[in-house]
Parts: structure tokens; sequence; C-alpha cells
């Protein structure tokens, strides 16, 4: 019964809506014409006429009511899916814009007051009205909110004095950079400068390590969120609401995700991780590789000079020692297999550096007993 009333009501809708098309063609005839034309149109025929539009229309949207049933079906739960999506701040920027769109279009609207034709005066006062509103909509939502984010993600300095975050790009930060923890470190030196963003599949990750089953992999999750709470206190982060992206939705890996969302609101990933160096260059995505900052910062070590090492295990070749500095660098001993344990001085002879690190080569001297 309800949809016989529906398809019913779609029906004379369809009617008006033929007989205001009947309407409109013919003032429009009428204005657009010299003045004084006669087209030779009867009123009998005029009726006739708009009986015909209103007959055409009616079937047609008596035909279409049942796709257009399913298609307004499917658009409103694309809407209810769009709105559950929008976030608080795009909501209130979206009510500002419409305020503001109507208001601008109320003054311009009174340019045209004094167009004769009525018909006309509707036209424009309809179009004014429309791209104001658009306007003012897609100004505020894209503007307003990023206004409102600056204002908000003011950070700490370690002092305890707030700054306002600059003009840099947005930096958004990996998994196992977060896990890693050095990250905090260089927050302190003040080397990463606008706003610090986590996406929402980030964190979703990161509690997943948290809750595993694995003893290691569950410590070095509750690891990485401590590190986010360390952040979230001392500098402030934006949490970035990824549901209301489409594009990132049907992307199942975390890592071609950050690219994808750095291309987006352009800005750079900063991570750990040498294979996602690589690529982001492809994407053409800046990557910001702390393993490559520490390689950088490393002291450096000439060909000729001695240092005293303690070689701890064998090397891959025979008679090969390795020993490690205290940052990590490896060193390969010629002919220290035999001082293994010991510490012995040993003369740099090359040092091989590349993207994933550096290695030092180097031949024994002595050995201290």
């Amino acid at each position: 019964m309800i949809r016989k009333f529906l398809r019913g009501l779609v029906t004379a809708i369809g009617g008006a809506v033929g007989f205001g098309a009947f309407y409109s063609i013919n003032h429009l005839a009428h204005f657009l014409a010299p003045a004084g034309t006669d087209f030779g149109v009867s009123e009998s025929e005029k009726v006739i006429t708009a009986i015909i539009f209103v007959l055409v229309f009616a079937l047609f949207a008596y035909r279409m009511t049942p796709a257009l049933g399913l298609k307004s079906r499917e658009v409103a739960d694309n809407i209810e899916t769009e709105l559950q999506h929008i976030s608080g701040a795009n909501l209130v920027s979206g009510v500002l814009g419409l305020v503001v769109g109507l208001l601008v279009a109320s003054l311009i609207s009174g340019i045209f007051s004094s167009v004769e034709s009525a018909w006309l005066n509707i036209v424009l006062n309809i179009l004014i009205y429309a791209v104001c509103v658009f306007l003012g909509v897609i100004v505020s939502t894209r503007t307003l909110p990023d206004v409102l984010s600056g204002i908000t993600l003011q950070r700490k300095q370690p002092g305890g004095k707030k700054h306002k975050n600059s003009d840099a790009m947005p930096k958004i930060l990996d998994t196992s950079v977060i896990i890693d923890g050095r990250i905090i470190d260089i927050m302190k030196t003040g080397f990463i400068e606008g706003n610090v963003v986590i996406p929402e599949f980030v964190l979703v990750e990161l509690r997943h390590i948290a809750d595993s089953h694995d003893g290691l992999k569950r410590q070095r999750g509750r690891r990485g969120l401590d590190i986010l709470n360390r952040i979230q206190s001392e500098y402030g982060i934006e949490i970035y609401n990824t549901a209301s992206e489409k594009s990132l939705e049907e992307i199942p890996e975390v890592d071609v995700k950050l690219l994808k969302l750095a291309q987006i609101i352009g800005g750079k990933v900063v991570a750990n991780d040498f294979n996602l160096n690589k690529v982001a260059s492809i994407n053409g995505v800046e990557v910001l590789n702390i393993n490559e900052l520490a390689n950088a910062l490393k002291p450096v070590v000439l060909p000729g000079e001695e240092m005293s090492l303690f070689l701890v295990k064998e090397g891959k070749e025979n008679n090969q020692a390795v020993a490690y500095l205290d940052d990590g660098t490896m060193i390969v001993v010629e002919d220290g297999r035999r001082y293994i344990g010991k510490t012995i001085t040993a003369v740099v002879t090359s040092v091989l550096q590349t993207a994933a690190g550096r290695m030092i080569f180097a031949r024994t001297r002595s050995a201290k007993e």
C-alpha cells in the first residue's frame, strides 16, 4: 500500500514537473521573441500541449519509480556513511560556511531586484544562492579545520613553554619509528618541525601489537603506546581520521597507506625502514629516516687511524673477527680471529658507507694480554 502511494505521489510530481516545463518553455519563447510576435497558437492548442507534457512526464516518473527507489536507497546509505565519517570540526565549519554563503547571496541578489522579468529574476537568484552556498561550504571546510587545529595543537617545549606550529610540512610517524623510541629524543632537540600526525590505522596496528600473544611483540607494542603518550603530553600530536579517505580503505598494507596519506596531506613520513625509502622514492614521497640521521651523526673514521677494539666474535671470512663501536658500528678486523675475547689496537684500512649503514675494515697491530 505504501509503495503504491509513493508511486502515485512520484507520478503526480512528474506531472507537475511536466506542466512546469511547458510553462517555462512558453514563457521563455515569449521572452526571447521580439515584441508583438504572434505564434499563431490558440488557447486550446496550448492546453492540449500542456496536457501532453503532463502525461509524458507523469508516465516517465511512473516507469522510473522502482529504479528511483533503489537509487534513492543507495544514495541515502552513502549519505549516512559519509555523515558518520564527518568530524565535528568539519561539521561546524560547514554550517558556518553555509550561513556565510546565504548572507553573501542575499546581498548579491539585491543587485538583480530591478530585473523586470519574474522568471529571469527567479533563475538568477537560484544560481546566486547555489554558487555562494557551495563556495562558502567548500572554502570553510578546507580552511577552518586547519586554523582550528593550528590553534589547539600548540606544542610544549622542554622548558614548559608552548609555541605555535610552524608552516612546515606535517610529519607522519610510522609504527616502527614509534616503537623504536628515538623519535622523542630527536623531538627534544627541536629538529622536527610542523604538526606530528598519527594516522588511525597506525594506532590500530600498535594496539594489535600490544595485545599480541607473543610476549616480545606485546612488550614492543606497549612501549610504542608509552612513547605516544609522552609525545602527546610533551609536544602534542594530531590523530588523523582516515575513515573518510576511501582511497586509503582499499589499501591493505600500512606502509603503502602511509605514503598515500603523505601525498594527500602533503606531509613527510618519519620512519626507520630502509625498504620504505625505496618505495617512497618511487611514489615521490619524502621520508625522514632516523637511521640515516644516526649514521650521518656518527664520528668520522679515516683510513690509517688506530682504534682500541674488543673483538667479540668470528667474521664471515677466515681469520676475521668482529668488533663494535659504542654507536653500534660494526668493524671487521683482518687476522683478528686469534684475538677474540681480547682488546687489541687495530689500524683502519677502509670505510664502506651504504644507505643501510656503515662498515669499517681494519687490521691488527698488537694485542693487550
